[in-house]
């Protein structure tokens, strides 16, 4: 039964997408039917056996980045996968009917078909077990497993393969992939690498390409003494129109940075190269693994400029690292030496700054040599219970800090901020 092909075809509103010449249907529908009356005999005295035999369902992405790819982009995936040269075999194809009708009709809503009917209750149970993932996620899974299936993706992964290869640059972030590992980088070492308005929608960018390029793993560093200063103040101060304006403005961008890393499918390491401040340190909650210098040290002076916690640090920070612990930081504005971080969970290892740099990139070498899939579903696995969490979090944490930045507290904390550092 495991050999036995799939046809896809229009009639099932999904992609065109044969196994081999119409000459070969004939000779398929004989082995099902012949399948058939086996699988009769074997419900009827192995009850339990027929349970391990079973087609694959589209399970694999479920936790796919919701990225929100267009309805154009759908429609040309759709036509794409009917020029496809190569089969892609029958658990592919199950996830493409499958992700098809999640997006096109929502949850399955179908009667399962009988037992009998091998192929349609194989293409039920892929549709079913996407559950109610939502429409634009399984669009964009859609779009994602389209391209990975594309000749062009194969030759530009072998183009790639083993070279330093610049995806993405930007005036204050570049990124660059290389030996399966794609390198977002903090670009702005005179400004300690503050994070302006705009190198938001670059990051945001770059975590939407990492998501489907050919790396194994995604990384964050900084250039320069600071792994990260936190937020430009001056993207509260320059703002255009008015105060409610760029309350409004900041939260949305806020929201949409935090959620492009809660749903981001691939294992996200930091690499902490020196001090961190701000949303670079409360983000941490959310990558897979930290690494530090013993020079890097972690600040969250949110009470002293008016603010509150951000990129879900309100419920990441007390699970890591108890409430306690969290209270200190959040509230108090504690900082953390790497070492006292470590031990409190928000730092995986730290290593002697001398040869820092060294010892962490040939670890992640070899990380990314790692098959990629197995890291992609293995993360789906860790994460994917607290997703709806997160962003019930991250909501909450934008439209309370939208309310603060309103406030006059915060208006006369940012100015005193703003007076003592042109003192200096």
């Amino acid at each position: 039964m495991p050999g036995a092909h799939i046809w896809l075809r229009p009639t099932w509103s999904g992609p065109a997408v044969s196994t081999g010449p119409k000459s070969q249907g004939s000779h398929c529908l004989k082995h099902l039917a012949l399948a058939a009356v086996i699988w009769r005999v074997v419900r009827r005295w192995c009850p339990s056996l027929p349970q391990v035999f079973r087609f694959p369902v589209a399970q694999v992405h479920l936790g796919r980045p919701k990225m929100r790819a267009s309805q154009q982009d759908f429609e040309n995936a759709v036509n794409q996968v009917k020029l496809l040269k190569k089969d892609p075999g029958n658990q592919v194809k199950l996830q493409l009917y499958a992700l098809y009708k999640q997006a096109t009709d929502g949850p399955c809503n179908v009667p399962k078909p009988g037992v009998f009917d091998l192929v349609n209750k194989a293409k039920w149970e892929a549709w079913n077990a996407l559950g109610s993932l939502p429409q634009e996620t399984a669009r964009q899974n859609y779009v994602d497993l389209v391209s990975s299936l594309s000749p062009s993706s194969e030759a530009s992964s072998q183009g790639k393969s083993g070279a330093d290869v610049k995806v993405h640059e930007s005036k204050d972030i570049v990124v660059t992939s290389e030996d399966g590992i794609t390198k977002i980088m903090l670009n702005r070492p005179s400004k300690k690498n503050a994070i302006t308005s705009q190198m938001y929608q670059d990051i945001i960018l770059a975590l939407k390409n990492a998501s489907t390029d050919n790396s194994a793993i995604t990384v964050f560093t900084g250039a320069g003494d600071y792994y990260c200063s936190g937020n430009d103040l001056t993207n509260f101060t320059s703002a255009s129109g008015g105060m409610e304006e760029a309350a409004e403005k900041g939260a949305v961008l806020l929201r949409e940075f935090v959620n492009s890393f809660i749903d981001f499918p691939k294992p996200l390491v930091a690499v902490v190269n020196g001090p961190a401040v701000g949303i670079s340190v409360t983000l941490l909650g959310l990558f897979d693994a930290v690494y530090a210098s013993d020079k890097a040290t972690f600040h969250t002076p949110f009470s002293h400029l008016g603010q509150s916690p951000e990129a879900c640090s309100s419920y990441t920070f007390p699970k890591i690292m108890g409430s306690a612990k969290a209270a200190e930081m959040l509230l108090f504005g504690k900082k953390l030496t790497a070492r006292e971080a470590c031990a409190q969970g928000l730092v995986t290892e730290v290593f002697p700054d001398s040869t820092f740099e060294k010892e962490i990139w040939t670890r992640l070498k070899a990380y990314a040599k790692l098959p990629p899939n197995s890291l992609r579903i293995s993360k789906q696995l860790i994460r994917k219970n607290e997703k709806e969490k997160l962003h019930a979090v991250n909501a909450e944490e934008c439209s309370t800090l939208k309310a603060m930045m309103l406030s006059e507290e915060y208006i006369n904390a940012i100015k005193s901020f703003l007076s003592r550092k042109s003192k200096l």
